[in-house]
């Protein structure tokens, strides 16, 4: 029996769409990766900070590890979206009998999280110099 075949343009579109709470990596590795619990552990983390502290704290701050895994989430779309067929293949395919074959729409896909990731990043960078410097006067 063939092991299961990984597709790249589902897992591309997984980590951009739900990566920070780390739905690629439970595709890609399993329930026994480390890394995608941290990812998960992220969304409970903030909505307990929220619900503890949320009247007292600005909500960027209370939310920064969920905000962190979503940009990690962004770079480990791009990495996998732009990973040749060839060596995707080598890496989670190597059993599965198929090759695969990726069309347009990873190419797509990786054009719109380079977009949406580079603008998560410049407005965490800029609320964050907001929050710092001039005490969250600018919003």
């Amino acid at each position: 029996m063939p092991l299961s075949h990984k597709n790249k343009t589902l897992a591309t579109f997984t980590a951009t769409v739900f990566g920070s709470i780390g739905l690629h990596r439970f595709y890609l590795k399993g329930p026994s990766d480390i890394w995608g619990w941290l990812h998960f552990a992220t969304l409970p983390t903030s909505l307990l900070a929220y619900w503890l502290w949320g009247k007292d704290q600005q909500v960027a701050f209370l939310f920064a590890p969920l905000i962190i895994s979503g940009l990690v989430a962004c770079l480990e779309s791009l990495i996998i979206g732009l990973t040749p067929d060839e060596k995707w293949d080598a890496k989670y395919n190597a059993h599965s009998g198929r090759q695969s074959d990726s069309s347009w729409f990873v190419i797509l896909l990786v054009v719109l999280t380079l977009g949406v990731g580079a603008i998560a990043l410049i407005g965490a960078i800029a609320r964050t110099f907001d929050l710092l410097f001039t005490g969250g006067a600018y919003g």
